[in-house]
Formats: structure tokens, C-alpha cells, sequence
């Protein structure tokens, strides 16, 4: 093993993600070398990463830095990496809402942040889009509690709750919590035609459009979408002129080659039966607001992002919105109904002078340290 550069990390699951988390300082400094540290560390690219730590899917190739917090309203830095499996890529031009329910806890399991129990108070300040998280994450004799009653669908049992507010990451990538100014643009889609989205920026910039537009119910399985080429293409072609549409790309094959994780994506419409594609679980119409479907990294999220959630939570908060139209507000709780069952999220939003402001967004999620220890790389391979 002297052979190998030895470096510390732990991987923590986060909502329905799982991820690396490194520290800082264990990194180098050089961002070139660091990415290909990154990159060795999770056996990418390989659509297996069978050398390294990935589970060759999206959702369990991502990576949190942790590291002293860079500003005075924060209590530690948290750096977000979608790491390609295909690709030497690692994408930082977002966040993961679902990896962000893990860095309180880490924070404090690893002595960054005092734990003060019943729960504290983690302020996160998410590098990738320069905005403040707070973590409320119950704690028990010193270390972030794990059992609880807590269940999400697309995690097998139950545990702690976490309560995650994002009302602080409106604008995170534009600056604005409506890119365009406007509920709904028109994109002129190549091989489709004109198409109604809405372009909404909580969290993380996402694109909405109608499932029905699509010829879609909302309903659809990963499989589905997945196996269906032709799909797939005309998601990715909205995607892209989306991006472009937000300022966040010139053009619509820059937005896929340089940002393939963000804006994300998601077809919706109004509430109907369905199963749980991982049980089975039929997921009753009057159990959901509206059914959404996320796309990420061009292909279906096998449940729901947890920055999606937000923005999703956001939009159908601001009227005009596609959807706010499928959207029937409950007590300030809004109901998503995904391929692995619901989501919810506590939102509160205000208009003044034509200007919306996203006051809540708080999303419940479960987290826990999986493994701890030190991952090794060959050398050979940092090479540029």
C-alpha cells in the first residue's frame, strides 16, 4: 500500500443519495489535480467504476467537500460534485439537496460544528451556488442521531429527521427566483415545435414542462423513459435550450457538453393512480398534489431530487407557474408524487410589487454514515 496515495473519507447515504465526503485540507489545492484525485477515488470514467468508490449510477456518484466555513453567517463549507461516469468530468455547477441532508451530520460527528442536543442548527453554506442551507439535525449524546421514526420513500426503513430549509437558495444559479422575469416561457424545440416551459431557480434552476405536451401521463418508470431513445433526445434538446433560455449556457450543445446535471428537468401533471416502481405500492391520486418526473444527468431520477423538490416546491408556489396550475396548496404542504412513491415540502412564498419571494422550503430527509476509513489511488493515475 506504500505504493498509494492514503486518503481520508467517509461515505454517508443523504435522502435517497449516496455519496463521498472528504475533507478539504485532505485534498490538493490545485483544482486540475484535485479533480483527478476525485476522479481516481471513484474508479471514473468507467461505466462500471469498478476501481474505485462509485456505484456506477448517478445517484451514488457524488461528492461533498467539507471544509471551514469561507464567510461569518456559516459553520462549515460544503463543495457539491456530480462525478461522470462516462466522462473525466465532475459537474459543480450545482447542488444535491439529498447530499446536503448528510453534511450536517458529518459536520458534527466529525467535531466541525458543537452538537447541542436535542438538535442543531448547521449552517451550510452550499460553495457551488454561494448560498446558505440550514440544517436543523437532531443530535444525541454528541453525535447526529440516526434512529427515529422518519420513513422517505425510496429508503428501505425509518430514522431521524432532518429538516432541511433551502427558502435561503432562491436565485442560487441566475440570481433570480424567475430567470426571465416570466411563470412561462415559449422554447422553439427542433423536431417538436413550440412548447410552454416554466423556468424557476430555487435551489437549483430547473426546466417544467406539461407531461401531456410530451404525450406523456407523468407517470412513467425510469424504464420507460430510459429505454425510449427518441425520448430521452427531446428531453435533453428542452433541457438544453432551457439552460440557454436562463443565461447559464450560449448555446444549447454547450449546455449539454459543460452542464449536463443542471438546469434539471421535470414533466408534470395532475394527480392519478400509480405503483411504486421499487415495491409496488399503489400511490393513490388523493395522496399527491400532482406527479412529477425529474430528469437528471439524462436519465429519470429513480425517486426525487431533494434541490428538485425545492424548486419543484417553489414553482408551484408562484402563480402562472405550469405548476402552480396542477398544484392544490394544502396547509402550505406540497405533495409530489415520484416514481418511488411522495415527497413533501413546507412552502411559503409572498408577492410584492411583482416581486415573488421564497420565504420557506423545508424538505424532511433521513441520513447516516455508511463506512469511514481511507480510500487509496495509484499514483499513475493523477497523471494529466
Amino acid at each position: 500500500m506504500s505504493e498509494m496515495l492514503r486518503i481520508k473519507c467517509a461515505i454517508l447515504r443523504g435522502g435517497t443519495s449516496k455519496g463521498i465526503f472528504l475533507h478539504e485540507n485532505d485534498l490538493p489545492r490545485d483544482p486540475a489535480l484535485r479533480d483527478r484525485v476525485v476522479l481516481a477515488i471513484f474508479g471514473s470514467p468507467d461505466v462500471r467504476q469498478i476501481d474505485g468508490l462509485g456505484g456506477a449510477d448517478p445517484l451514488t456518484s457524488k461528492m461533498a467537500i467539507i471544509g471551514p466555513p469561507s464567510r461569518p453567517d456559516a459553520d462549515v463549507d460544503y463543495t457539491f460534485g456530480q462525478v461522470s461516469i462516462k466522462e473525466p468530468l465532475i459537474d459543480y455547477s450545482g447542488n444535491c439537496g439529498n447530499i446536503s441532508a448528510a453534511v450536517g451530520p458529518f459536520a458534527i460527528d466529525e467535531g466541525l460544528v458543537r452538537a447541542e442536543e436535542p438538535v442543531t442548527r448547521v449552517r451550510i453554506h452550499n460553495t457551488n451556488t454561494g448560498k446558505i442551507i440550514i440544517a436543523e439535525v437532531p443530535v444525541k449524546d454528541g453525535k447526529a442521531a440516526v434512529t427515529g421514526d422518519y420513513q422517505i420513500d425510496g429508503v428501505p426503513g425509518t430514522g431521524a429527521q432532518i429538516m432541511l430549509n433551502f427558502a435561503g437558495t432562491a436565485g442560487a444559479a441566475t440570481g433570480k427566483l424567475l430567470p426571465t422575469g416570466r411563470p412561462v416561457d415559449v422554447l422553439d424545440v427542433p423536431g417538436h415545435g413550440r412548447l410552454e416551459v416554466s423556468l424557476v431557480d430555487a435551489a437549483n434552476p430547473m426546466v417544467f414542462v406539461r407531461a401531456a405536451d410530451l404525450g406523456l401521463t407523468g407517470t412513467e418508470t425510469p424504464a420507460e423513459v430510459d429505454g425510449n431513445p427518441e425520448l430521452l433526445g427531446l428531453l435533453e434538446k428542452i433541457r438544453a435550450l432551457g439552460a440557454c433560455a436562463m443565461g447559464l449556457a450560449a448555446t444549447p450543445e454547450e449546455a449539454s457538453r459543460r452542464i449536463p446535471a443542471f438546469p434539471m428537468l421535470a414533466f408534470v401533471a395532475p394527480p392519478r393512480d400509480y405503483h411504486s416502481f421499487t415495491n409496488q405500492r399503489l400511490i393513490k391520486a388523493e395522496e399527491v398534489d400532482f406527479v412529477s418526473r425529474l430528469m437528471y444527468m439524462q436519465v429519470m431520477h429513480k425517486t426525487y431530487a431533494g434541490t428538485g423538490t425545492t424548486c419543484t416546491g417553489a414553482a408551484a408556489a408562484i402563480p402562472g407557474t405550469i405548476v402552480n396550475a396542477f398544484s392544490q396548496r394544502h396547509a402550505g404542504l406540497i405533495r409530489i408524487g415520484h416514481p418511488a412513491g411522495v415527497i413533501t415540502i413546507e412552502v411559503a412564498a409572498s408577492t410584492r410589487d411583482g416581486e415573488v419571494t421564497l420565504e420557506r422550503a423545508a424538505v424532511g430527509r433521513t441520513a447516516r454514515r455508511i463506512m469511514d476509513g481511507y480510500v487509496y489511488v495509484v499514483p499513475e493515475k493523477l497523471r494529466p
